[in-house]
């Protein structure tokens, strides 16, 4: 895809997935992930990764604190841009926002959607509005049928936003989350146990990431937050 003469680019992350930029077009600011910059190697998954986040956002159309859906063409994933600051910046404190947020969960199971990667707070915005938003849809399960599974993964979902609470806002947990908390998954426990530190070791052996559940970002160049208008 060919930059039009009247829009400007800010590069936001480049890595062996391609590259990110926020994108201005007139009044209009979106997000545009291009997949043809990636390492050979990994050209295929990086397009199968931007084809499941733009499912993802199709299932989501429409939903008030997620990005939209712009365009997608098999190589260049475009979606809004959503003003505000990611959690490790924003750092909210106000029960308030976690309250909003478990309604967010909540309304994306409604859709049929977990989202899988909540517990990298950059996948968290607090919104200039101090609303919540989720980004990053890329290994969202998008599920016809909510059985067993399903269930699980949003509470798993669930369980991360508590992880959050607990960081910045630790006095407003209740007696049922505390609970909560310590109830985890046998897919989590695995994960921790195995494939945690798989991915971890090929994340900064291969690639140059460093994932301490504050979200993947590369040695060389740190992702800017996303601000100004939606």
């Amino acid at each position: 895809m060919k930059h039009s003469p009247a829009e400007t680019c800010e590069l936001l992350k480049a890595d062996t997935f391609g590259h990110i930029e926020r994108v201005q077009a007139g009044e209009a600011i979106f997000i545009r992930r291009d997949t043809r910059s990636a390492h050979w190697l990994l050209r295929g998954l990086a397009r199968w990764a931007a084809r499941h986040e733009a499912r993802g956002l199709e299932r989501l159309r429409g939903l008030d604190g997620v990005p939209q859906l712009r365009h997608w063409d098999g190589h260049v994933l475009e979606r809004s841009y959503i003003a505000g600051a990611p959690m490790q910046s924003a750092q909210p404190r106000d029960p308030h926002w976690y309250r909003q947020a478990h309604r967010l969960i909540r309304a994306l199971r409604e859709r049929g959607l977990a989202h899988n990667d909540l517990a990298k707070e950059p996948n968290w915005l607090v919104r200039d509005d101090g609303t919540p938003a989720v980004l990053d849809f890329q290994i969202c399960w998008i599920s016809r049928r909510r059985g067993g599974w399903f269930r699980m993964l949003v509470r798993e979902d669930l369980r991360h936003l508590l992880k959050h609470k607990r960081t910045y806002c630790p006095e407003a947990l209740t007696p049922v989350e505390r609970r909560l908390l310590k109830r985890r998954s046998w897919l989590a426990r695995t994960w921790k146990a195995t494939g945690k530190r798989v991915y971890k070791y090929i994340a900064r052996r291969w690639f140059g990431y460093w994932d301490d559940d504050g979200g993947a970002l590369s040695s060389r160049r740190r992702p800017q937050d996303e601000r100004g208008p939606t």
